[in-house]
């Protein structure tokens, strides 16, 4: 708790200083669409960027521009036909393997990789900032904050007693409120519940999304099966939060063992046999091993060793509930375009 409350107080400056533009925040001539939380991992920030790019790509010219969190080089970094996830990240390459005509950047300075993105593609009408929304050197035309349903930010604390990174009351400076990991059948009263508790201010607007998972694939062949009653699963996942992805398990499989690792974990050779030897003192006929894709982009380095294994990525995206995913798409869409006709 001291230390928490020396985090608020740290946090809380650096804040201070920006509210009075003591430290100074950049503006892009371009729409930039910042997708972020108040804490740390688990909100579902990579789903959410995939589903911008999925519903963008065809209208305008997107790039996207992560940290590259645990990756192994520094400074600015492109995306090309060579990179893998030690170079920019398991994120970035997860967008770069999914989307491969999108260019994907990486820097931890955001302000200086912007401007160098800007140098590699100019042809770029629209940047998305993954997981920038503390990040107060450059100022998004467009933030969307992410909260997870089961720990929202009002409800948390600040480091290391609770998750939070950032203050509660910087959800001011967001324009779009999500609330992910919802349960699907989430009452509209219990919505209204929480649209009252996070109280929000007249130019916000609140949505709710809840997981929805396909089919898992395989990691190599990329051929997909079904998950039944009958499978037995070993779970790897190197993720802030696996809960809903167990919950699903708990609903799609006959049961479920886990190997947990921290989240953004780099595999060794000797995690991989280890999970391997688990894996195969499991006496079902019918079993899996299953990862997600964050971890698949992780373990695509041990290729000549993953290939023969029953090793699935299962995806994962946001379904907004509610029927409310065209209004969020209307209301990104309407940004874009009028900052385009303002120029």
């Amino acid at each position: 708790m001291p230390v928490s409350l020396l985090y608020w107080l740290i946090i809380s400056i650096r804040n201070w200083l920006y509210d009075k533009n003591i430290s100074r925040s950049t503006s892009f001539a371009l729409p930039v669409i910042c997708i972020g939380n108040l804490s740390v991992g688990g909100t579902g920030k990579s789903p959410m960027v995939e589903y911008m790019i999925a519903g963008l790509k065809d209208k305008f010219k997107i790039a996207t521009l992560s940290r590259g969190y645990k990756r192994r080089t520094k400074g600015y970094s492109l995306a090309n036909q060579n990179t893998t996830a030690l170079d920019i990240g398991d994120e970035p390459m997860q967008f770069h393997t999914k989307f491969p005509d999108i260019p994907v950047a990486v820097g931890e300075e955001r302000i200086v990789a912007i401007p160098l993105l800007l140098h590699d593609k100019p042809d770029t009408q629209v940047i998305l900032l993954d997981d920038a929304f503390q990040h107060r050197a450059i100022k998004a035309g467009l933030n969307i904050l992410l909260t997870d349903y089961n720990n929202l930010f009002t409800r948390d604390f600040y480091l290391p007693t609770g998750d939070l990174r950032d203050l509660r009351s910087s959800c001011k400076r967001a324009d779009i409120i999500v609330v992910t990991k919802c349960k699907p059948d989430l009452s509209r009263r219990e919505a209204h519940d929480i649209q009252e508790e996070i109280k929000l201010l007249p130019h916000q607007q609140l949505f709710f999304t809840c997981f929805a998972y396909d089919k898992p694939y395989h990691i190599a062949t990329r051929v997909q099966r079904e998950l039944n009653k009958d499978t037995e699963v070993l779970l790897v996942a190197g993720i802030a939060n696996p809960g809903p992805l167990k919950k699903m398990l708990e609903e799609c499989s006959k049961t479920y063992y886990m190997s947990h690792f921290p989240d953004h974990h780099i595999f060794t050779i000797d995690e991989l046999k280890e999970i391997e030897k688990r894996f195969d003192r499991m006496d079902a006929k019918n079993k899996i091993i299953l990862t997600t894709e964050k971890d698949a982009m992780r373990l695509m380095k041990f290729k000549n060793e993953i290939s023969n294994l029953p090793l699935f990525v299962i995806p994962v995206k946001h379904r907004f509930l509610f029927d409310s995913g065209s209004v969020f798409d209307s209301i990104v869409i309407r940004f874009i375009e009028n900052f385009k006709s303002q120029d």
